[in-house]
């Protein structure tokens, strides 16, 4: 393996692509059953197809291999997954983004002050019509970029349409330039003017024809750098959508057993009262049980009594008449 990657080709991109396919002839099939999409060695931002190792590799600010597996396999995985559950990779990637363009801002930020601190200084007024004229040229350049785009897909009747409207704007060009012209010595006007493009911190003069407009606004660096900042936005706004769902999911949850549990109250209250109830009941049975008892206990006690008189009387009676003949036969 180390033979294979060590070999020098005259071509750099022909040895990458060499020792790749090398690797992965040799370990490739084995890292595939090792490796699942969700491994932290996976690029997230390659998943989501939108790694700037990728996206700007063959351009001069081509970044080499990315440090994290890159396989088409676990992408496939990945989409397949993504549409049965929220796996949140979009946080990764725009971290991912983020780091990646904020580097290349901080490379514009230098790249302007250079530019200050190693041209000639104009006033303000002179800088505005400059500043207009490659306004101009960026707008001429994107046409022409379209154009050409068009052109390849076979839209020819569209394109002719862009060339029209590249016609009027370097009408306006030819405006802008006379007045900065104006403005300034001849000598001055001569020097190239550089502005750094705010997209993919290259360079621009002034100057520049409609080829190399064209070949700047529609070469591969420029439209990574477009497809790199608008997949960060569109990261950013599917995070946001995706925070608010779950969030509004948790709410419905948190309704949703917050309602539960207030039903399990009132079934609990009512089988408490309910238990009262039937308490109750049993106390008041009992209640009535033990006055019936009382009152039978009462009756029969007064029978009884009623009984023993009865019998005392009689008794009593009993005893009168045999002392009466008693005393008759004496």
């Amino acid at each position: 393996l180390h033979y294979y990657t060590g070999y020098v080709a005259p071509a750099v991109n022909y040895v990458r692509s060499f020792s790749l396919v090398v690797f992965w002839t040799v370990t490739g099939d084995e890292t595939r059953q090792r490796v699942k999409f969700t491994d932290e060695r996976v690029c997230k931002s390659h998943l989501l197809n939108c790694c700037p190792h990728d996206i700007l590799s063959g351009t001069r600010m081509d970044l080499g291999e990315c440090t994290k597996i890159h396989d088409l396999a676990l992408r496939a995985d990945y989409e397949i997954a993504s549409k049965e559950r929220d796996l949140f990779f979009e946080l990764d990637a725009v971290d991912h983004l983020e780091s990646f363009i904020a580097d290349c801002d901080r490379r514009t930020e230098l790249a302007k002050k250079r530019l200050a601190e190693t041209q000639e200084e104009i006033s303000a007024e002179v800088a505005a019509k400059a500043e207009k004229v490659h306004e101009l040229n960026e707008e001429i350049g994107k046409l022409l970029a379209k154009a050409e785009q068009l052109g390849a897909e076979g839209n020819v009747d569209e394109a002719q349409k862009v060339l029209q409207e590249v016609e009027k704007v370097r009408t306006r060009k030819k405006d802008a330039e006379e007045e900065y012209r104006n403005s300034m010595p001849a000598s001055s006007f001569q020097q190239q003017k550089l502005r750094v493009c705010e997209v993919c911190s290259a360079y621009l003069g002034l100057h520049d024809n409609d080829r190399r407009l064209a070949d700047h606004f529609g070469g591969k660096l420029h439209l990574g750098f477009i497809q790199i900042r608008e997949k960060l936005d569109q990261l950013k706004k599917t995070v946001v959508d995706k925070q608010e769902k779950r969030n509004q999911e948790r709410l419905k949850r948190r309704e949703e057993r917050e309602k539960e549990e207030r039903m399990r109250r009132r079934t609990r209250s009512r089988s408490r009262e309910h238990r009262r109830s039937r308490s109750r009941d049993r106390r008041r049975r009992r209640s009535r049980s033990t006055s019936r008892d009382r009152r039978r206990s009462r009756s029969r006690s007064r029978e009884r009594r009623r009984r023993h008189r009865s019998r005392s009387r009689s008794r009593s009676r009993g005893h009168r008449h045999t002392h009466e003949q008693s005393s008759r036969h004496k």
